[in-house]
């Protein structure tokens, strides 16, 4: 009797096994199901992959002839005491503006950019002895014509501008000059792309990103050569014209251009 009660709780457990077993089974197999809002995956299609680009810096200069220039200049006097010191400065400046007014420089075109006035001293080892003052006024003069900056210049020193600090050229063509720049480094960013492009069997795509790298200033360059000879014939009142060569001026511009890059005619 004892067998058979044995026997049949065998048989038993045999079975609550197998119904655990097939369970989990089913558990295991399931589908799971996605979550609200959230679309099932899918397999990745070709338009789905990330493009390939290629990416290229280009740089390309105009050359422009300046037709106006700046002159920065100053008149520098000494007094034996700070109130003569001031006004005999004053009055030089003066004169100078007025000449300038005079020749046709329109007044917004002159700038005072500087002045200070100190006192001078005479040193004998550690004692020293004030012996006067100097003041010196800075003026910047703009957009002036090259054909008249050796007249001006002469005329100046003889009205009392005793300092030439230098002589800028520029151009009032900057503009139209570096959208030639910039077009021509455009033009030259795709001529190098596609060389790439080719070599590694590819075509070339449409542009997804184009960046100036280039500062956007005045084309300009300073003549220190010509302000130096200018101050020593300031020096030595030697009021003849001064003449002026102002060469060319160079407009660059930078870009990066980013390409978009695609499979050759013969890639399947």
């Amino acid at each position: 009797m004892k067998k058979t009660y044995l026997s049949v709780a065998a048989a038993a457990l045999l079975m609550l096994g197998a119904c655990t077993l097939v369970a989990c089974e089913t558990r295991t197999t399931a589908p799971t199901a996605p979550a609200a809002g959230i679309p099932a995956a899918g397999p990745l299609s070709a338009d789905s992959a990330p493009e390939s680009t290629i990416t290229v810096n280009s740089s390309e200069k105009v050359t422009v002839v300046p037709d106006i220039a700046e002159i920065v200049y100053s008149v520098q006097t000494e007094a034996a005491d700070a109130a003569g010191c001031q006004q005999k400065n004053t009055e030089d400046v003066d004169k100078v503006v007025a000449l300038l007014t005079e020749l046709g420089v329109k007044e917004g075109s002159i700038q005072t950019t500087g002045y200070y006035m100190n006192p001078r001293y005479n040193w004998s080892g550690d004692e020293r002895t004030l012996i006067g003052y100097e003041a010196v006024t800075t003026l910047t003069v703009s957009d002036l014509p090259l054909d008249q900056v050796g007249g001006i210049l002469a005329q100046s020193v003889s009205a009392g501008i005793n300092n030439i600090q230098s002589i800028s050229y520029l151009s009032s063509k900057y503009d139209e000059s570096y959208q030639e720049a910039l077009s021509l480094a455009i033009a030259a960013a795709r001529t190098k792309a596609e060389g790439m492009a080719q070599a590694a069997g590819c075509q070339l795509g449409e542009i997804s990103a184009l960046n100036e790298q280039s500062t956007y200033s005045e084309a300009r360059y300073t003549d220190n050569a010509l302000a130096e000879k200018t101050s020593m014939r300031a020096a030595s009142m030697d009021t003849a014209n001064v003449t002026i060569m102002p060469g060319e001026l160079e407009v660059e511009a930078s870009v990066i251009v980013e390409y978009g890059l695609l499979p050759g005619s013969g890639a399947q």
